[in-house]
C-alpha cells in the first residue's frame, strides 16, 4: 500500500489517496521517494495544458532509493540513491542519432501505460511524465533513474530532476552563455532561480531578474541576480538601460507566457539569443514582424529540459553542488507532505516563493 496523490480528471482537485504498487517487472525499477518538487509542468498537466491520460499520479521532479529491481537491471541496485529522469532517451530514435536526447520520440511513453491500481476499486493509474513522484513509492523503466553522485543531500536532490537541469541546460547548452554577458531571466520560479545560479556560473556580468512579485528579489539576488525588475510595460527599455542601452546579450524567458516571451526578445540587444523555457498554453499566441526579425538580427529558440543529457550534466551540476557554487537549498521554500500539493499549487499561480518540496516520511 502506498499513499498518493491522484488527478481523477483533468481540471480536477488531486485527491491523497491509497494505491497498489505492483513488484518492478523486467527493465524496471521500484523507488522509495526522499523527496518530490512541486513544478508549474504539474499544475499544467492537471489543468490539460499538457496532455496525460486520466487517472495519473503527479510528480515528475523527484528523488530516492532503489528498492527493488526487475529482471534485466543492472544499471543500479537496491540501497542506490538515484535521481528520477522525466523525459529518459531511448538511444534509437532520430533525434538520439542526432545527439539530441531531449528531444527523443520515445521520452514520454512511459506516461501512456498504466503502472498501478486505485486501492479502494482496482482502477488503472497512470503514471504522469512517466515517473508519478507525487507518492511515497514509484515504479519506472530502468533509464528512468540516475545515479545519484555522492556528496549531494537526497531531498533537495530531488531539484535536479527537472528545475535545475532545465536551468543550467538554459544557460550552458541553449543560450551558451559566455563570460562576461549579459543576461536577462524572466521568471523567478523553481526553474528561474537555477537559471540564475547557472548564468552566474558562467560568469555573466550583468543578470537581471524579472518577475511579477516583489517578494522574489531576495530570492533572485541570493542566486546571482544582480539586478531585479518588477514586470512592466517598461520591462525592456529599463534591461536596455541596464545593459548599456543595448539590450541583453542573452534572455531566458522562464514563465511560459506570450507577454513575458514577446518582452523577453525585446529585452535582447541586436544580434541576441532568446531563449525560452517556459511552457505556454495553446491560446498564448506570440507576434512579431516580418521587419523587426530581419532588423534585430536576433535568435529566439525553444529550449526542451534544458537541451540537457541528464546522464552527462547530473554529474556536472553535482560537483557544482559540493563545490558550494549551486545552492539547492536556497532555492526552497517551502517543504510540506502530501497533503501540501494543492497549496504548493495555489502558490505557484499566485507567483509565491520558489520550489515547494514534498517531503515523505524516513
Amino acid at each position: 500500500m502506498v499513499r498518493a496523490a491522484v488527478l481523477p480528471a483533468v481540471g480536477a482537485p488531486l485527491e491523497i489517496t491509497e494505491i497498489d504498487l505492483p513488484a518492478p517487472g523486467p527493465g524496471q525499477v521500484r523507488v522509495r521517494l526522499a523527496a518530490a518538487g512541486v513544478c508549474h509542468s504539474d499544475l499544467s498537466l492537471s489543468d490539460g495544458t499538457l496532455r496525460q491520460p486520466v487517472p495519473a499520479v503527479l510528480g515528475h521532479e523527484g528523488a530516492g532509493t532503489v528498492t527493488a529491481v526487475g529482471e534485466g537491471v543492472h544499471e543500479v541496485t537496491p540501497g542506490d540513491r538515484v535521481v528520477l529522469n522525466w523525459a529518459p532517451a531511448c538511444a534509437d530514435c532520430h533525434f538520439c542519432g542526432l545527439a539530441e536526447p531531449w528531444l527523443c520520440t520515445d521520452a514520454a511513453a512511459g506516461a501512456g501505460t498504466p503502472y498501478a491500481t486505485l486501492r479502494r476499486d482496482g482502477s488503472p493509474l497512470y503514471p504522469a511524465l512517466g515517473t508519478a513522484v507525487f507518492a511515497e513509492e514509484t515504479v519506472v523503466r530502468a533509464n528512468a533513474v540516475l545515479p545519484l553522485p555522492d556528496g549531494v543531500p537526497l531531498a533537495e536532490a530531488a531539484l535536479l530532476g527537472c528545475a535545475v537541469l532545465t536551468g543550467y541546460g538554459a544557460v550552458h547548452h541553449s543560450a551558451r552563455v559566455r563570460p562576461g554577458e549579459s543576461v536577462a531571466v524572466f521568471g523567478a520560479g523553481g526553474v528561474g532561480l537555477a537559471t540564475l545560479q547557472a548564468a552566474r556560473i558562467a560568469g555573466a556580468r550583468t543578470i537581471v531578474a524579472v518577475d511579477v512579485s516583489p517578494e522574489k528579489e531576495k530570492l533572485a539576488r541570493a542566486a546571482g541576480a544582480t539586478e531585479f525588475l518588477l514586470a512592466s510595460k517598461d520591462t525592456a527599455r529599463t534591461v536596455r538601460e541596464l545593459t548599456g542601452g543595448h539590450g541583453a546579450d542573452v534572455a531566458i524567458e522562464c514563465a511560459g507566457r506570450a507577454d513575458a516571451i514577446r518582452t523577453a526578445w525585446s529585452s535582447t540587444r541586436r544580434g541576441g539569443r532568446t531563449t525560452v523555457v517556459g511552457i505556454g498554453g495553446r491560446d498564448q499566441q506570440v507576434a512579431f514582424s516580418a521587419l523587426e526579425l530581419f532588423h534585430f538580427g536576433r535568435s529566439l529558440s525553444g529550449c526542451v529540459y534544458g537541451n540537457s543529457d541528464p546522464a552527462k550534466d547530473l554529474p556536472a551540476v553535482a560537483a557544482h553542488v559540493r563545490a558550494g557554487r549551486f545552492d539547492l537549498s536556497g532555492m526552497v521554500t517551502a517543504r510540506t507532505g502530501l497533503d501540501g500539493i494543492a497549496e504548493a499549487f495555489s502558490a505557484m499561480l499566485a507567483g509565491r516563493g520558489g520550489r515547494t518540496l514534498v517531503i515523505f516520511p524516513g
